[in-house]
């Protein structure tokens, strides 16, 4: 196959998954049990994504100043700092990590 057909492939099957939520009964998602799963499951997946941006490089552990700037992102939260705030501390403390 040519990358071309994978690429219509793959949309083909993103469409589908898509379209299979609208046919998913309105009684399943508005059970208890299912909206907490649901906002579980997108918590565990926003950390595991952070996590590997902050300490990866290729397939390589580093510690760099997106570790320091994730810290000090973290305790501008802990804080209760408006998002804004949060976003240019962590932008702060990385370009100072990385003078």
């Amino acid at each position: 196959m040519t990358l071309w057909s994978w690429v219509l492939l793959a949309s083909a099957l993103a469409y589908l998954t898509k379209l299979a939520g609208y046919l998913v009964p309105a009684r399943w998602l508005q059970d208890e049990h299912a909206t907490r799963m649901a906002g579980t499951l997108t918590i565990g997946l926003l950390a595991s994504l952070t996590a590997v941006n902050a300490f990866s490089a290729g397939t390589e552990i580093v510690l760099d100043a997106r570790v320091g700037s994730l810290i000090a992102a973290a305790v501008a939260l802990a804080l209760r700092a408006p998002f804004l705030v949060v976003v240019i501390v962590g932008a702060g403390v990385a370009a100072l990590m990385r003078l």
